[in-house]
């Protein structure tokens, strides 16, 4: 990009692109609990790179003007698939937490090849504990996927490592206790809200002085 300057700016009207990151991790959550879903107010070319690895995985997807329609049979396992971040248009880096957590689901061995940041992988600890097959060489995780994951207390570590929490525990059969949600509430508008529209079991408990925890089943 190269701008050259001007001496004064004058007033215009802009609109603001919908967050391809907010709209992946809801289709990554249908993917990873099952079910249909349909996200508005999108732009289906920006979550390309993102249907295209779903699909990969046998998850269905069927894009309108504004919108996709995102469905997943929980009886049918997902197919593995391996996936490197790049810059836009390839996979975002900001998808790879919530990615990663699907292929931890998904029927074989998945490669996460990470090539825009180097500290994207402190939440592996945290899926490990609800049973996920995850191991760290480098910037690479090898995910062998397991049928199911199972309940645990876990933390945010960072807004998507969050929000791959959250879709950890609506995956899994019981109740989970996730804190440090405060990295998640500021990137996501009312997930909680939206996630209970859906049918989600959430309940927001404060605990003394200590950040909320949400207990999902």
């Amino acid at each position: 990009i190269k701008i050259r300057g001007v001496d004064r700016l004058g007033g215009g009207v802009y609109s603001i692109i919908p967050d391809q990151i907010e709209a992946g991790t809801y289709m990554a959550a249908v993917a990873a609990a099952g079910g249909e879903v349909r996200i508005r107010n999108v732009i289906p070319k920006h979550l390309e790179c993102i249907t295209a690895k779903l699909e990969e995985m046998g998850v269905e997807i069927t894009e309108g003007d504004d919108s996709v329609l995102v469905r997943r049979d929980p009886a049918r396992r997902l197919s593995r698939t391996n996936i490197k971040t790049l810059p836009y248009p390839g996979f975002p880096t900001d998808m790879q937490p919530q990615i990663s957590v699907v292929l931890c689901l998904a029927q074989g061995t998945s490669v996460v090849t990470e090539g825009v940041w180097d500290s994207r992988y402190r939440y592996v600890g945290e899926l490990t504990r609800m049973g996920a097959q995850i191991r760290v060489e480098g910037r690479t995780a090898i995910v062998e996927g397991v049928e199911r994951l199972t309940p645990a207390n876990i933390q945010a570590y960072d807004l998507r490592a969050g929000a791959a929490m959250l879709i950890a525990a609506l995956a899994a059969d019981g109740v989970s206790e996730i804190t440090n949600v405060q990295y998640i509430e500021r990137g996501y508008e009312d997930i909680i809200g939206k996630l209970r529209a859906l049918g989600a079991k959430i309940d927001c408990v404060e605990e003394n002085d200590e950040p909320p925890i949400r207990q999902i089943g």
